[in-house]
């Protein structure tokens, strides 16, 4: 049941995603022909004022198909310049086919943003730890411990990380894990004196993320409430989340070339389905409230990489139509169809690669969890 419930919330991202390019090309008058619900063969369709709408067999997104996207192949065919209506896609202004081609990942970043906005006025229950540390090396041996080589002992209190302020255990993972291999001003409370040091947090290469070989404290777990805030408050800070969540990304993205290991960084559709159902299962399991809030921060996360991915500069994907409208825009000539055609060739390698490697991840993580290795 767990993979029904996370294929929904994937279709449903990939759907909206779609309908942000349906609306703008409506707004720009160009002709939709067809959206679909699903890919595959279509079961069901209806035209509505000029749309045919469609069912189709696999629930896994759909499409916005508009008329005239296959014009390039059509001129690279018949050897001819692209000779487009009106009403079509490369019939409207560049700049207009660029704004369309963003509509679909700034509906994804719309919908993060919605989806910190629910959970910051929903709120939520965790437990955590206080700021109070074990160094990690004195639980487990085989550990170094950064945190002993910088001059911190056990039963510091860490109240601030690079100018962040330290309120429990999970701010200090926080602060730690999104800073691999960095010098980190740390300032700790230790017998009622505030005390600074410097630890170069490690680079652990199996997830990509900094430590500084600290436990917490395990007699001093608590119960937390978030804050919760009305809806103006709430819509606000769900913006500065959403683009917190941006800069983190494209900051885990530059972690990639350090030498993590790629199996481990990235998943694959069925990974990202398997993760999605257990958190509906899990989350709704405990409480209404749990579950929301569990599900909206992980499509939110998803949505923002849906946001990144797209807005490459990649032919076939949404950056690539922006970029080459752009540039359309600014000299003020069309990109021979020849350019245009091949270099999709590129965008779908590129695609392709990625998804080899996320199919290859997804393998070995569910053959991992069945042989317990």
């Amino acid at each position: 049941m767990k993979w029904l419930y996370g294929l929904l919330c994937l279709f449903f991202l990939v759907l909206f995603h779609e309908f942000g390019h349906f609306i703008a090309a409506k707004i720009f008058g160009v002709k939709v022909e067809s959206f679909s619900i699903g890919y595959g063969p279509i079961l069901l369709h209806k035209t509505i004022k000029g749309t045919d709408w469609r069912l189709s067999l696999f629930p896994l997104g759909g499409y916005c198909g508009m008329k005239g996207e296959k014009e390039i192949q059509t001129a690279l065919e018949t050897d001819t310049p692209i000779h487009a209506a009106p009403d079509s896609l490369f019939g409207v202004h560049p700049f207009k086919r660029a704004v369309i081609g963003f509509s679909g990942p700034f509906f994804n970043l719309i919908f993060a943003i919605f989806a910190y906005s629910v959970i910051s006025m929903t709120g939520y229950t965790y437990y955590t730890f206080s700021n109070k540390i074990t160094l990690a090396d004195e639980v487990y041996e085989e550990v170094h411990s950064a945190a002993r080589d910088g001059g911190l002992l056990t039963g510091d209190e860490i109240i601030s990380i690079n100018g962040k302020e330290i309120e429990d255990f999970s701010g200090i993972i926080n602060q730690v894990s999104a800073n691999p291999d960095k010098d980190l001003l740390v300032k700790v409370l230790r017998n009622g004196e505030i005390l600074e040091y410097t630890i170069h947090s490690d680079f652990d290469r199996d997830s990509g993320t900094g430590k500084i070989g600290v436990t917490a404290d395990s007699e001093s777990l608590i119960k937390k409430e978030a804050e919760t805030y009305s809806f103006f408050p709430a819509l606000y800070n769900g913006t500065k989340e959403a683009f917190n969540m941006i800069a983190l990304t494209f900051k885990s993205i530059g972690i990639l070339f350090k030498g993590v290991k790629f199996e481990n960084a990235v998943s694959g559709p069925a990974r990202i389905t398997d993760m999605l159902g257990t958190t509906v299962k899990e989350g709704f399991s405990e409480s209404f409230r749990t579950g929301l809030v569990s599900i909206l921060e992980l499509l939110a996360i998803i949505s923002v990489s849906l946001f990144i991915m797209n807005l490459l500069p990649v032919p076939i994907l949404d950056g690539g139509l922006i970029l080459f409208a752009l540039i359309e825009t600014v000299f003020r000539k069309r990109i021979p169809p020849k350019v245009q055609y091949y270099t999709q060739f590129i965008g779908l390698a590129f695609v392709g690669l990625l998804l080899v490697l996320g199919v290859s991840s997804d393998v070995k993580y569910f053959v991992g969890k069945i042989t317990g290795k």
